[in-house]
């Protein structure tokens, strides 16, 4: 009951005050973290970020959200912007990196604290920046292509920089080999996705087309991106890039509008949590 609960305030709070912000002109995603900081612990303390269900489902919204996004983008337009969103990647990787370096040593940290600091600026959450493209309405923008191309080789990079710092943290040491190693997975995962997605799964989804029980389609699609997730996440790459390349790789397939219909309607439930839910874990 206390889960039912929460999550009837969740859901009404946070499709209330992201209507909210739309009428104000801001981003619906505004109105669901204001709505976690509102019912978590810095307002009614009735939202428990920690709770492991709430968590759980959080982690689906968010796995819904890059596979709705992924099948809304077109890899071919992705690739038109590829320099553009390199060179936004990579400076919004690097300039964070040094300007925290910098700040934290001269507030006095030692250097693998200030290298810690440093490499925890660099990330960006491919997720907001994505929501907020669709929530405005840019995401087929040239703009917002870039935007989004961007925050994925920043997550894939913030994850290479994440490991390498957390192994020096460890006591390891920095090697060029376990750079490169690392870097290798985190970018061989999408490739080998995306090409190895391009062969199989086309006949895959057409040969499930022909079943006759409703929703079929929608099931595996979803079904196909949880397990992509998973992939990813054992290969050392993180979920959310494992579900915005299922997404990616169902975009130019036959059945991508029923699977989109489908997956936007759970996403309506879902995603909100997982924005309410890190709205909530703000002190």
């Amino acid at each position: 009951p206390a889960l039912l609960g929460a999550l009837v305030l969740v859901m009404a709070t946070a499709r209330l005050l992201g209507e909210g912000v739309q009428r104000l002109g801001q981003p619906a995603v505004l109105g669901e973290l204001l709505a976690g900081v509102l019912l978590g612990a810095s307002g009614l303390g009735v939202l428990d970020p920690a709770d492991p269900v709430l968590h759980a489902l959080s982690e689906f919204g968010v796995l819904i959200l890059l596979f709705e996004i992924g099948l809304h983008t077109d890899l071919r337009t992705l690739a038109r912007v590829g320099g553009a969103a390199t060179t936004v990647g990579a400076v919004g990787m690097a300039l964070p990196f040094a300007l925290g370096f910098g700040v934290a040593r001269a507030l006095g940290l030692d250097v693998l604290p200030a290298t810690v600091a440093a490499a925890a600026l660099t990330a960006t959450s491919i997720g907001i920046s994505a929501r907020v493209l669709s929530d405005v309405g840019e995401l087929d923008s040239p703009e917002g292509q870039v935007v989004l191309g961007a925050a994925v080789l920043d997550d894939v990079g913030g994850l290479v920089i994440l490991s390498v710092v957390s192994g020096l943290a460890a006591g390891g040491a920095l090697t060029l080999g376990g750079v490169a190693a690392t870097t290798a997975i985190a970018l061989g995962f999408v490739v080998g996705a995306l090409v190895l997605g391009r062969l199989v799964v086309p006949p895959l989804f057409r040969g499930l087309a022909r079943m006759r029980a409703a929703g079929t389609l929608a099931v595996f699609g979803l079904a196909f991106a949880f397990a992509l997730a998973w992939v990813a996440q054992a290969a050392g790459s993180a979920m959310i890039i494992g579900a915005f390349a299922a997404g990616l790789v169902l975009h130019g397939t036959p059945q991508r509008a029923e699977i989109e219909r489908a997956t936007t309607t759970v996403g309506h439930v879902v995603v909100p949590i997982f924005f309410a839910v890190v709205g909530a874990s703000v002190d």
